[in-house]
């Protein structure tokens, strides 16, 4: 697996959900593994039931095997202070323009400038060692924007390399871009069986491959149960209701008489079989347009208990099954 694991995909398809499981499943067996936030939401704190994440990188799980998540949620005004004080030396200088407000125009205005500190972050922990030459980090996940921005999120170092051609803005952005478009990152699309989400992930995987960045997976969230197969659908179609009828009865559900409780239930059994089938059937049509794409498939379960730190758990399980490690 890459270092750098960037997790996208369409609004409310579970991407940050996601992004959590799958740094929780890379640092199963003793890894330590980074998540990153970068949209400012306090996503993951509240995945992981904890407090609100400073800007500072915090242990918030441990993995099965006694590996480490540590999390951290970039502030892009604070990552700016970083940057000054990093190429510029002006740490006290950058103090006193937060002060005025400097900071916080410059990360709200300036073209680009917030997704260059996001990213330049990310990658900076991503390079980082320790003392022993040992990175810092064995895999770093990233909650990123959306589908619709990913591309121009993750590229946005090569428009300023651009346009700054000399010194430490451009050296940094071409840094970056190293990581970005090396072996060393994934890009991952989150989606669900469903069409708009669907074509959103197809969109954005042409994007991503038409700017030359690594795409990874493609995860595919909440799948429902399968609950009839081919047969049973036909079978629910062509059964005479008199026959569904006599074998509720048979089932204890009431009588078969006219009015009984087991022909009252025939009616709405059918409805919800037939809805049943026509999802069936969509699913199973953006599964075959996903295949299509050309990329690892994987698929994780909808939680009927609905999502808790148990249930991250339980997702973060299920990717190792699927041999993301």
């Amino acid at each position: 697996m890459s270092r750098l694991q960037v997790v996208s995909g369409k609004g409310g398809t579970g991407k940050t959900t996601v992004a959590a499981a799958l740094a929780l499943a890379l640092a199963t067996e003793g890894n330590r593994a980074l998540l990153v936030e970068v949209e400012g939401r306090q996503g993951i704190a509240q995945l992981f039931e904890t407090e609100a994440l400073p800007y500072e990188e915090r242990k918030i799980a441990v993995a099965p095997g006694g590996g480490e998540v540590y999390a951290l949620a970039i502030d892009p005004e604070l990552a700016l202070l970083d940057y000054l004080q990093m190429f510029y030396k002006l740490g006290g200088a950058g103090r006193a323009l937060k002060k005025l407000g400097a900071i916080d125009f410059a990360t709200t205005v300036a073209p680009g400038l917030r997704d260059v500190l996001l990213t330049g972050k990310a990658c900076e922990a991503v390079r980082r060692k320790d003392k022993s030459g040992r990175f810092a980090y064995d895999h770093v996940v990233m909650d990123a924007p959306p589908t619709g921005r990913i591309t121009r999120f993750l590229n946005v170092n090569d428009e300023v390399a651009g346009l700054a051609k000399i010194g430490p803005i451009h050296n940094q952005a071409q840094a970056v871009m190293r990581v970005l478009k090396s072996a060393e990152t994934a890009v991952h699309l989150v989606t669900l069986l469903e069409e708009m989400p669907v074509q959103e992930t197809a969109d954005g995987i042409a994007e991503l491959r038409a700017a030359r960045l690594p795409v990874g997976r493609v995860i595919v969230n909440m799948v429902r149960p399968a609950l009839l197969d081919d047969a049973g659908l036909e079978l629910t179609a062509a059964a005479p209701r008199a026959a569904i009828a006599k074998s509720l009865s048979t089932a204890g559900l009431g009588g078969a008489r006219r009015g009984g409780n087991a022909e009252r239930l025939v009616g709405p059994l059918l409805e919800q079989a037939a809805e049943y089938g026509e999802r069936h059937t969509l699913e199973r049509e953006q599964r075959a347009q996903l295949t299509e794409l050309g990329l690892p498939l994987h698929e994780l379960p909808l939680l009927a208990e609905g999502m808790d730190l148990a249930g991250l758990y339980e997702l973060a399980k299920e990717l190792r099954q699927q041999g993301i490690s």
